[in-house]
């Protein structure tokens, strides 16, 4: 099992990872781990940025690349739940230096636990469904033609923040094939979740 490849942006990362201080090295690891879950929060402010600049003596892109890279290589961890001595043989096999695999790997120890438990519960998306509310109307008649029956159906769906804190109604109107056409698309994606399970 491969965690991760040797691309040359990991390469180049892995070499900039390398020269970090050592004993500055640990505190840029855990609040990367702390953080990891929080999918459109940066790990950094930008104030902070400006300082880990200066306390490690990198450029902004270099700071980037080395912060994404080892949010990359503990979200791939996470992903493939790996054991400390397996991530270890990964981190070594892209050419992370003995000292740092071994400060990335306590690490990860101490906060595999909750940060698997915390990437869990992180949805894809933004809005999660939380309710829904359906009517069927039959319209009998207009003006062009008084004996018609056209069936419909209407949907209200209550939609909410990954924060809970604004729902929002979204409205369907669907008439029979549209929703027959909606209720196939739906059953394909059943089959497929079925499928990963």
């Amino acid at each position: 099992m491969s965690l991760f490849q040797a691309t040359q942006s990991i390469k180049n990362a892995v070499v900039l990872i390398n020269e970090l201080d050592s004993s500055k090295f640990p505190l840029l690891l855990s609040r990367i781990i702390q953080k990891l879950h929080l999918k459109d929060e940066r790990t950094f402010s930008e104030e902070e940025e400006e300082k880990l600049q200066t306390a490690f003596n990198l450029s902004a892109g270099d700071l980037e690349l080395v912060v994404q890279t080892l949010e990359f290589f503990l979200q791939q961890a996470a992903y493939h739940l790996a054991k400390p001595a397996v991530f270890a043989e990964q981190l070594k096999q892209v050419g992370v230096a003995e000292e740092k695999v071994s400060t990335v790997v306590e690490t990860w120890q101490g906060s595999a636990r909750d940060t698997i438990q915390r990437l869990k519960h992180r949805t894809l998306a933004p809005k999660q469904l939380t309710d829904v509310n359906w009517r069927l109307n039959l319209q009998m008649a207009q003006a062009s033609a008084t004996k018609q029956k056209i069936p419909n159906a209407m949907f209200e769906l209550g939609v909410t923040d990954e924060d809970n804190s604004e729902k929002e109604k979204i409205r369907l109107e669907f008439t029979h094939d549209e929703l027959y056409q909606f209720y196939n698309q739906l059953e394909t994606v059943q089959k497929q979740l079925d499928g990963l399970s």
